[in-house]
């Protein structure tokens, strides 16, 4: 057992008990069966993904029932659990299908459902009484009663908004603790209240609570002066020479803060994402499992400094905080470069496609789950899908066999480090 003594936030203090910081749930997005794959191999203990309706991310690529019913499979067989969203914000003519479609959750093993709509957690439990709901952060969850009033609707579990502090978190805990706490932990979070936005429908016509949304608030804004007279045009709106990101959040970070959630009674740290590539989940998913296991370190801050990220925040989980806008740019890009996705490793040579162009003499370096995360090694011979040496390997998805001291594994990563 480990005691956490977690500083007074807004004068309330708490002293929680918990158990070993591995007993809590590393939860991570799987926007295809790629990424599910990638999650899971980099350490996820658990997944959230969309089938192909009824989600809030509808331009993910998304599950099939086929696809869905494999996915729970091929993560049970690993010991890890699947999540469905079934999130949107119902209408009328949605509700129609939804009772057969819990149904098929139940019958698949699903392990929960993310919901936000009463109607749907209605429907979700007249069709499928045995399937776990949890409810999502568009849910709104900010409060005790809130989270007392579902658990006596049947959820197991609630995703709290990102709103919330870690005090405010503790409170929940504290006056409804046999309900499961899940909170965000890493990358984007949402200018509006906790996703609730209109944005995206006013100036694209794509509803965000829908799963459509354009993500408006990481556009390049400027202003238009006008008057009675006449349009004087669009002036620039300047935070400096690139442009204003008046509505752009800072991406969440709470890495150094883990074991503070754990004793706030938070029992699932997840990570926003499943728009994301690849890459981006494998760095993310890398740098949390291992701060899990073995505390936040320099390694873990410096990786996830590797992928694409817009400034970090603790958002509002340490109290108030009013620095939260990303003013400077849409995204910032990480200091490693993406170069592929190793396949297997035999005779000295590792199997690797092609995702970003290298050539021979470049250093890379390896993302691994493994012993191997962190070690570098120089291109000196490299050879074609068909046996031909290269110097330049710049065929997208190409097979390319690269010499390398290290006994690389299927599902892991090589990028490069940009030049300072």
């Amino acid at each position: 057992m480990y005691v956490a003594h977690a500083p007074a936030f807004r004068g309330f203090a708490y002293t929680t008990v918990f158990l070993n910081m591995k007993n809590v749930e590393l939860l991570a997005p799987a926007g295809n069966f790629s990424k599910l794959k990638t999650a899971v191999y980099f350490g996820a203990d658990a997944v959230y993904l969309g089938g192909k309706d009824f989600s809030l991310r509808s331009f993910a690529d998304n599950f099939s029932r086929e696809e869905l019913v494999q996915a729970v499979e091929y993560a049970h067989a690993l010991g890890k659990k699947v999540y469905v969203t079934v999130n949107i914000y119902a209408r009328n003519a949605d509700l129609a299908n939804m009772e057969d479609y819990f149904a098929f959750l139940q019958s698949a093993g699903a392990d929960a459902a993310l919901i936000s709509d009463p109607g749907v957690l209605y429907a979700a439990k007249k069709a499928a009484p045995e399937l776990a709901v949890h409810i999502s952060t568009q849910a709104n969850v900010t409060n005790k009663y809130a989270v007392k009033f579902w658990h006596e609707q049947g959820a197991e579990r609630a995703v709290l908004a990102r709103e919330l502090s870690l005090a405010e978190i503790a409170e929940i805990h504290d006056f409804v603790p046999e309900m499961q706490l899940e909170a965000f932990v890493h990358g984007a979070m949402c200018i509006s209240y906790s996703g609730r936005c209109l944005l995206s429908d006013y100036l694209a016509g794509r509803p965000s609570n829908r799963g459509e949304c354009a993500q408006a608030c990481r556009w390049n804004y400027a202003v238009r002066k006008s008057d009675d007279k006449s349009d004087s045009g669009w002036l620039p709106l300047e935070e400096d020479e690139r442009g204003a990101y008046i509505f752009n959040s800072k991406d969440l970070n709470m890495s150094a803060h883990l074991e503070d959630m754990a004793a706030a009674g938070v029992c699932s740290f997840k990570i926003e994402g499943r728009m994301k590539s690849e890459y981006y989940l494998a760095t993310v998913i890398n740098a949390y499992r291992r701060c899990i296991d073995g505390g936040f370190t320099s390694e873990v801050e410096r990786e996830l400094l590797t992928a694409a990220h817009r400034d970090y925040t603790t958002a509002y989980a340490l109290g108030e905080n009013h620095a939260t806008v990303n003013y400077s740019n849409s995204q910032t890009k990480g200091d490693c470069d993406y170069i592929g996705n190793v396949l297997g490793y035999k005779g000295g040579f590792a199997k690797i496609e092609m995702r970003g162009r290298f050539y021979a003499g470049d250093t890379l370096e390896v993302l691994s789950p493994t012993d191997n995360f962190g070690k570098s090694f120089k291109v000196e011979e490299v050879y074609d899908s068909e046996g031909v040496p290269v110097s330049d390997c710049k065929r997208v998805q190409e097979i390319y066999s690269v010499r390398c001291p290290y006994a690389l594994s299927a599902g892991d990563i090589v990028r490069r480090r940009k030049q300072a």
